[in-house]
């Protein structure tokens, strides 16, 4: 059965919602431990997670919130180089991610609220 695509936009605005908010947890820890020796930075993937869902839902030619269940964030620590040494934490580009992810997480928040506005709008016929 095929959901309605305001079960996949909920489903997918709160995955990206949950990203964004493991993301600036996982930046705060890389800046409080910056000075810690072995401190391994860590980060958040998930777009490339959502990129194969989004395909193999291209390629099955239907939509559904459920395939989207497989898709979560994680949190994952960075590679050590061939010494096993762990990257040194650039505090700049942490403060700059920092910012960048604040505003995602905005413009996350600003659209789960105009779709939440639009389903209002369609359960009370357009009535306030």
């Amino acid at each position: 059965m095929t959901e309605g695509l305001e079960a996949i936009t909920t489903t997918a605005l709160g995955l990206a919602l949950d990203a964004a908010t493991l993301r600036h947890q996982a930046i705060a820890a890389n800046i409080a431990n910056a000075g810690m020796p072995g401190y391994a930075p860590v980060e958040v993937r998930f777009e490339a997670e959502l990129a194969e869902a989004r395909e193999a839902l291209e390629s099955r030619g239907r939509l559904d919130a459920r395939a989207l269940a497989g898709v979560e964030p994680t949190v994952v620590s960075a590679a050590l180089d061939e010494a096993g040494v762990p990257p040194q934490v650039m505090i700049d580009a942490e403060m700059a991610e920092m910012a960048r992810n604040a505003v995602h997480y905005q413009a996350l928040v600003k659209a789960l609220s105009r779709h939440f506005a639009i389903l209002s709008a369609a359960v009370s016929d357009g009535k306030r």
